[in-house]
C-alpha cells in the first residue's frame, strides 16, 4: 500500500474541500435537500451536492450550487428524502452470494421459508424434481439453522436421504461453518466410519458409533464448501450469477463490495468482466490465506489498486468457527454444548496456531494488510498475538490489520485493539438473528457483551459493522437500525450499554469502511474530490424513531457517478 499516494490524495481533498468547488463546468446532477448527510467532519451538513463524472464538485449551499446547473444537468429536489455516502460492505462473500443465487433456499423467516426439517425436505424434492441437477451434479442448499428450526437440531444424512439417496444433496448451515450432507454426499467426500477427523474440523457421527451422521463441522465440510457449493458451474455461469448479486447489494445502497476468502479464479474473472465495464460497484477481493495463493502476486496487485473497479485489498484467514454454530473458540465454556458433546466445551482453533502466526508475519512484513476472521475470545487473542508478534521490536507501521466479526471480544481486548491499531468489524447483524441463541451459549454476561461497538467508540478503536451476506442479505439499513437497538428477535435488549448513536452506527458504514480498506481518501464521505457514490434514502436516518429505521427504504444508488440501482 503507497502510502505517500494516500498522504497526497487527502491533501487533495483538503484543499479541494476548502473551496468546497472543482472547476466551472456544469455537473451532470445537482441534489438539493436539508436531509444531506455528508459523514465530513468539516461540514456535516450540507444543502446541495453535485456530480461530475465520477466525482463530488461540489458540496454547500443551494445558492452557490446554481453555478453548476447546465442544459443538461439533472436537478433532484430530494424533499424529505436523505443523501448520504455510498455504504460500504466491510466484510462479506459476493461470490459465494453469487452462487446461491442458483441455491435452494432453506433459511428460515424472515430470510427464507424453511421452519422445520419437513419444510427443508420438501423445498428439496420440489427443486429436484423441477430443475434436477446435470448428472453427476449435486443438489445445494444454503441457510438451515438449527437454532431456528422446530426440531432444534440440524438436519442429518436420514432426513436428507428422504430426498434421494443417489444424487448427492448438500446443505451450508447459515453460519457457512458447518453444513449437512446426504448419503450420497458423504460417499463422494470419501467420509466413512473409518476417516479420522480432519485438523481443524470434525465430523459428527451416530450416537455410540463412528458412522458420519451427515453433520461436518469447520474443516470437515470445506471439503464440500470449495469443491461444491463455493466452487461450481463454470466462468460463463459465475459471470451471470456475479451480475445479479452486485445488483442486490446495490439494492441496499452498497457501492463497495467485499468478496472474502476470495480465490483466485474467481478474482481474475471478475477482472475481465470489470474490463468490460460489466460490474458497476467497486470490488475489494480478501483473498483466502489457503491453497495455492501466491503471496507476491497478492503483493503485486495490491499496490496496482483498482483494475476497472476491482482490487485485491489483503488476505483473509479464518482461526476459529461461528457462534451459531457453536465452534467459536473460546477460553470459556459453554454453557449450552453442541449435540453430543459432554463436559467443559470451548470449541477448537481451525488453524495450527505457529503456523498461522508464521504466515501473517510474512505478509504483514511485506505491507500486506491480514484479515483474521476471529469470533471467539481465544481466536481474538491469537490474532491479537500474530500482529504484536510481527512487529516486536519494531516501529508499528499503518497496517490496519482486521479483526472479522470479533464477538466475543473482552472489554481488555476492546483496550488492546487500540493499543495495536487494530481494526475490529464487527458482526452486529447478530444481535438481532442470535442473540437469544448465544444467552444460551454464553450466558447474559457474555451475551450482553456480543460485537462491543460503543466499548470500541469509547476507546477510540477504529471499527466497522457488517453482515457478512450471503449468512444474512446485505440489508445495511436492518444493519444499522440492529446497531442501534440491539433488540433480539425476543425483545430482549442485547446490551444496552453496547448501543451505538444513528450518527456512529451509519459512520462505521461509510467512512468507518473506507478507513478499514485504506480509501478514506477516496470514499466514504461526501466530499469535494471524492468517488461520486451516493445513496438516496427514502429518509433521514438521524432523524426517524431509530426503532422505524430498518423501514426506511433505499430509493437510489448511485456508484462512480452513475444510478445503478433506481427503486
Amino acid at each position: 500500500m503507497d502510502r505517500t499516494l494516500i498522504a497526497a490524495g487527502m491533501a487533495m481533498i483538503a484543499a479541494l474541500s476548502a473551496g468546497a468547488t472543482i472547476a466551472e463546468e456544469p455537473a451532470d446532477a445537482v441534489f438539493y435537500g436539508d436531509h444531506i448527510i455528508t459523514m465530513d467532519s468539516d461540514r456535516p451538513r450540507a444543502e446541495a451536492v453535485a456530480i461530475r463524472g465520477d466525482r463530488i464538485v461540489y458540496v454547500g449551499d443551494r445558492e452557490n450550487a446554481g453555478e453548476f446547473v447546465g442544459d443538461d444537468t439533472r436537478s433532484v429536489e430530494l424533499g424529505d428524502k436523505a443523501l448520504v455516502p455510498g455504504m460500504i460492505d466491510s466484510h462479506g462473500h459476493i461470490s459465494v452470494a453469487a452462487r446461491m443465487v442458483d441455491y435452494v433456499n432453506v433459511s428460515s423467516p424472515p430470510v427464507g421459508p424453511a421452519k422445520n426439517i419437513g419444510d427443508i425436505v420438501d423445498l428439496l424434492k420440489e427443486r429436484l424434481k423441477t430443475d434436477p441437477p446435470p448428472e453427476d451434479g449435486w443438489l445445494i442448499a444454503y441457510g438451515y439453522d438449527d437454532s431456528l428450526l422446530a426440531e432444534n437440531r440440524h438436519p442429518t444424512r436420514h432426513d436428507l436421504d428422504k430426498v434421494s439417496t443417489e444424487v448427492p444433496v448438500a446443505m451450508m448451515h447459515v453460519s457457512g461453518h458447518l453444513g449437512t450432507a446426504n448419503s450420497a454426499a458423504l460417499a463422494a467426500l470419501g467420509y466413512s466410519e473409518d476417516t479420522p477427523n480432519p485438523q481443524g474440523g470434525v465430523i459428527r457421527r451416530e450416537r455410540g458409533t463412528k458412522v458420519p451422521n451427515g453433520v461436518l463441522e469447520e474443516v470437515a465440510w470445506q471439503k464440500a464448501m470449495w469443491s461444491q457449493v463455493a466452487g461450481g458451474g463454470g466462468t460463463a455461469n459465475f459471470e451471470r450469477q456475479l451480475k445479479e448479486a452486485v445488483q442486490q447489494f446495490a439494492s441496499y445502497g452498497i457501492t463497495t463490495i467485499q468478496d472474502g476468502a476470495a480465490r483466485m479464479a474467481d478474482v481474475a474473472a471478475m477482472r475481465k468482466m470489470a474490463e468490460r465495464g460489466e460490474l458497476k460497484a467497486d470490488i475489494v477481493a480478501i483473498a483466502a490465506a489457503y491453497g495455492d495463493v501466491d503471496f507476491d502476486e497478492i503483493s503485486s496487485m495490491l499496490e496496482e489498486g483498482y483494475h476497472d473497479g476491482v482490487r485485491v485489498g489483503g488476505v483473509k484467514f479464518a482461526v476459529d468457527g461461528s457462534p451459531q454454530g457453536r465452534t467459536a473458540w473460546t477460553t470459556e465454556p459453554y454453557l449450552a454444548n453442541p449435540e453430543g458433546v459432554e463436559g467443559p466445551y470451548t470449541a477448537y482453533t481451525t488453524v495450527v496456531p505457529d503456523d498461522f502466526k508464521a504466515q501473517a508475519r510474512g505478509l504483514l512484513l511485506k505491507g500486506i494488510p491480514i484479515y483474521v476472521h476471529s469470533n471467539g475470545d481465544a481466536a481474538i487473542d491469537l490474532s491479537m498475538d500474530a500482529v504484536e508478534d510481527a512487529f516486536a521490536g519494531r516501529e508499528m507501521p499503518d497496517h490496519r490489520s482486521v479483526i472479522i466479526h470479533a464477538q466475543l471480544m473482552r472489554p481488555d481486548q476492546v483496550d488492546r485493539a487500540a493499543k495495536l491499531d487494530m481494526v475490529p468489524s464487527f458482526y452486529s447483524a447478530h444481535s438481532f438473528f442470535w442473540g437469544d441463541w448465544h444467552r444460551l451459549s454464553f450466558g447474559d454476561e457474555r451475551a450482553f457483551h456480543i460485537s462491543p461497538a460503543a466499548a470500541a467508540l469509547e476507546k477510540g478503536v477504529h471499527f466497522t459493522i457488517h453482515n457478512d451476506t450471503p449468512v444474512v442479505p446485505p440489508d445495511m439499513m436492518r444493519l444499522m437500525w440492529i446497531a442501534v437497538n440491539r433488540e433480539t428477535r425476543n425483545g430482549v435488549i442485547l446490551g444496552e450499554d453496547q448501543r451505538l448513536s444513528p450518527y456512529d452506527a451509519l459512520y462505521a458504514m461509510t467512512l468507518g469502511g473506507a478507513y478499514q480498506y485504506f480509501e478514506e481518501a477516496s470514499k466514504g464521505s461526501l466530499t469535494v474530490g471524492k468517488q461520486a457514490d451516493l445513496v438516496v434514502l427514502g429518509a433521514d436516518p438521524l432523524e426517524v424513531d431509530p426503532k422505524t429505521i430498518k423501514d426506511i427504504p433505499v430509493l437510489e444508488t448511485i456508484s462512480r457517478g452513475k444510478t445503478i440501482f433506481l427503486r
